[in-house]
């Protein structure tokens, strides 16, 4: 079973009476309805409904353990504190840095809690604080890559993508049923009215693809940009409307020189549209 330290996770403790409603009123994710060894992902938005942080969060006792990437730990506890006010909450950093994550068919059942993305997926993959493996970081790159599951930084910039745009619409990290919380109208309006064009698809080459950042066109024209790659195969966030046109007319898509292929995760449900037709299963 590989085991892989990820040393750039750093986890943030939330507790105290009203930890839950405290959260619940705030994050995308509904925590409710959280599983005792389930982690999901979550997000907390501008007001614009664009994500700030994103992280995953799962239940500790009485309270939660946010993970998140270390470089955003600070800030988001700055945040989350500007929002406690006079809440029962409390809010600090773990003591313990990074995080290991496992995977094999029978990893269910091991010490930690199951990623709800890669649940999904049909990949069972344990998060567990601490170091306890140190199986290579690119052997876990290349699991997210082939299964469509994208990380800040690598793969979009912080409050330039809506959570429609990775995929949390999908993957349990975005309530519509729970209420209101941060950017809640505007990410609620977009899957109302089925406007979410931009989405997360595996890219794949014969080659190696160009680095991070790259973009992919068809015909000349910007589709989408290149996140995470790992040799011929990566992740990118492209305009599903322009793909699937330029699929259906037989357009070559291009990273650089470099032909690609698109395909969008199968546990999305989601197809490439044709002129005029609607993404949707």
């Amino acid at each position: 079973m590989p085991a892989v330290f990820l040393k750039d996770r750093s986890l943030l403790l939330v507790s105290g009476a009203e930890a839950q409603p405290f959260l619940q009123n705030l994050i995308t994710t509904d925590i409710t309805s959280l599983g005792a060894d389930e982690a999901r992902p979550g997000a907390l938005l501008t007001p614009q409904g664009k994500i700030l942080f994103d992280f995953m969060i799962w239940q500790d006792g009485d309270g939660y353990i946010i993970e998140t990437d270390a470089g955003q730990r600070d800030s988001l506890l700055k945040r989350l504190t500007m929002y406690k006010l006079r809440a029962a909450v409390t809010l600090a950093p773990s003591t313990e840095e990074g995080v290991t994550v496992s995977w094999s068919e029978d990893a269910e059942g091991s010490q930690g809690v199951q990623d709800s993305r890669f649940a999904k997926a049909g990949v069972t993959l344990i998060r567990r604080p601490g170091k306890h493996g140190d199986g290579n970081e690119a052997l876990y790159d290349a699991l997210r890559i082939s299964h469509g599951i994208v990380t800040s930084g690598s793969d979009f910039a912080l409050q330039d993508a809506f959570p429609h745009d990775v995929l949390m619409d999908f993957n349990g990290g975005l309530s519509f049923r729970k209420g209101c919380y941060v950017g809640q109208e505007v990410v609620s309006r977009m899957q109302h009215r089925g406007t979410a064009r931009r989405r997360v698809v595996t890219v794949s080459a014969a080659t190696a693809l160009p680095e991070t950042g790259t973009e992919i066109t068809a015909g000349g024209k910007p589709v989408g940009t290149l996140g995470s790659v790992e040799g011929g195969s990566g992740l990118a966030i492209v305009r599903i409307d322009r793909a699937g046109a330029a699929m259906a007319a037989g357009m070559p898509l291009l990273a650089r020189e470099t032909p690609v292929s698109l395909v969008l995760p199968a546990w999305s449900g989601l197809v490439f549209p044709t002129s005029g037709d609607e993404a949707g299963a």
